[in-house]
């Protein structure tokens, strides 16, 4: 199994960081002051850290040749993927929340919400189901959606024939409280997503990087992603 992982990216920042020159934008990671464009992260959850996004962007920067350091990164000659890997980077340095979940966890979390249902496990990378689900999201408050989570974890697993009682399975108390703690965050996340000046990137891990979206535009696009 795979985490699915959203990040909540001030869009702004995320434009100004694309339309810098690499030069421009390399020089600000090995001086420190690209930490100013870094938003305040939200204490709930949790980010990549300062140092290993900028190690990793300066990695990027040694492993691509034929970079062109004078333009920005989508005027550069080199293939999706590798603006795509790029572009991530600054997304998740413009995050300042990241939630993430099993992909079969979040069957559980997200398909009693919606009037369809999820085919396989690759329509979590769909923007539309996640704009969806937050439509649904909005009519509930943290709590009763938490609390129908686990309602439906029980359910679940009765009809499996499986037991609920602690005293035959020791993992039964600890895996309800992650599926509480894990929708509760879940809903104070998505709730977060009200502005404008915000976007959701959405990925997974071992996910390809022309496959990441920023908003439901893969990132290697500059006409979706500036627009």
């Amino acid at each position: 199994m795979a985490d699915v992982i959203l990040n909540l990216v001030h869009h702004s920042n995320f434009q100004k960081l694309v339309s810098m020159t690499l030069q421009e934008l390399f020089e600000k990671v090995e001086d420190s002051s690209l930490r100013n464009y870094r938003p305040e992260l939200d204490s709930r959850f949790h980010r990549d850290f300062d140092v290993d996004l900028e190690g990793d962007i300066m990695e990027w920067s040694d492993k691509i040749s034929d970079l062109v350091i004078s333009e920005t990164i989508y005027s550069q000659p080199i293939k999706e993927s590798e603006i795509a890997e790029l572009t991530i980077l600054l997304a998740k340095w413009c995050s300042f929340s990241e939630w993430r979940c099993w992909d079969a966890r979040l069957f559980l979390y997200v398909e009693p919400m919606l009037e369809y249902n999820i085919s396989n496990s690759n329509d979590f990378l769909k923007f539309s189901l996640w704009e969806d689900f937050m439509s649904s999201l909005s009519k509930t408050d943290k709590k009763s959606y938490s609390e129908s989570v686990v309602l439906d974890w029980m359910s679940r697993r009765e009809e499996l024939g499986e037991t609920m009682e602690p005293s035959e399975d020791p993992r039964i108390l600890p895996t309800m409280s992650s599926h509480s703690t894990s929708s509760e965050l879940l809903h104070i996340f998505l709730d977060s997503f009200d502005s404008k000046n915000i976007s959701l990137l959405i990925g997974r891990e071992y996910l390809e990087y022309e496959s990441w979206s920023l908003n439901g535009s893969y990132l290697y696009d500059l006409e979706e992603i500036v627009k």
